[in-house]
């Protein structure tokens, strides 16, 4: 089991669709996960530590955990089936038993971030999808795309809903 946290949140050049990079803390490799442009944001937002006056589901779904007395303990990218990663999620009830819950990558990342729990990869998942990061001179001399240099200035930006629904249009 790898212990990773954050490096990213960014715009895949080819499609347009928003990346996460997970690295690992022991090494320069990262797990990049494709994710859906609302996580992304979300990501990106408890990443900022953004606070909007609504919550959004993230939020909700941390305070429903706290008003059940409930914790999560971590959470742990555990498989990859067919090009699609699955995570599992580990929450602490309030008697004190762990449920193992089953959960996609993005939701489990965006309710990790806002609880402070570790995120772990499987050896076999890391093994099989991390790839090396390119040194800061690398990644310094290739030109950012439109949709990266869009999505980061989006994320720069003070987030609302108004910004939002004008990004997604």
């Amino acid at each position: 089991m790898r212990e990773a946290e954050v490096r990213a949140v960014l715009v895949d050049p080819a499609n347009g669709a928003p990346v996460i990079l997970l690295q690992d803390r022991h090494s320069s490799k990262v797990l990049p996960i494709w994710i859906g442009q609302p996580e992304a944001i979300s990501i990106a937002a408890a990443l900022e530590k953004k606070q909007f006056p609504r919550p959004m589901s993230h939020d909700l779904m941390k305070a429903l955990l706290e008003a059940a007395g409930a914790k999560l303990e971590k959470v742990i990218i555990s498989d990859l089936k067919e090009n699609t990663f699955y995570a599992t999620i580990y929450l602490r009830t309030a008697d004190g038993k762990v449920k193992e819950i089953d959960a996609r990558p993005s939701d489990s990342v965006a309710l990790a971030l806002r609880t402070s729990a570790p995120i772990y990869i499987s050896e076999e998942v890391f093994d099989q999808s991390a790839i090396e990061l390119p040194s800061n001179e690398e990644a310094a001399a290739r030109p950012l795309g439109d949709e990266q240099r869009e999505f980061e200035e989006f994320v720069d930006k003070e987030l609302d809903l108004a910004e939002f629904k004008r990004y997604l249009d």
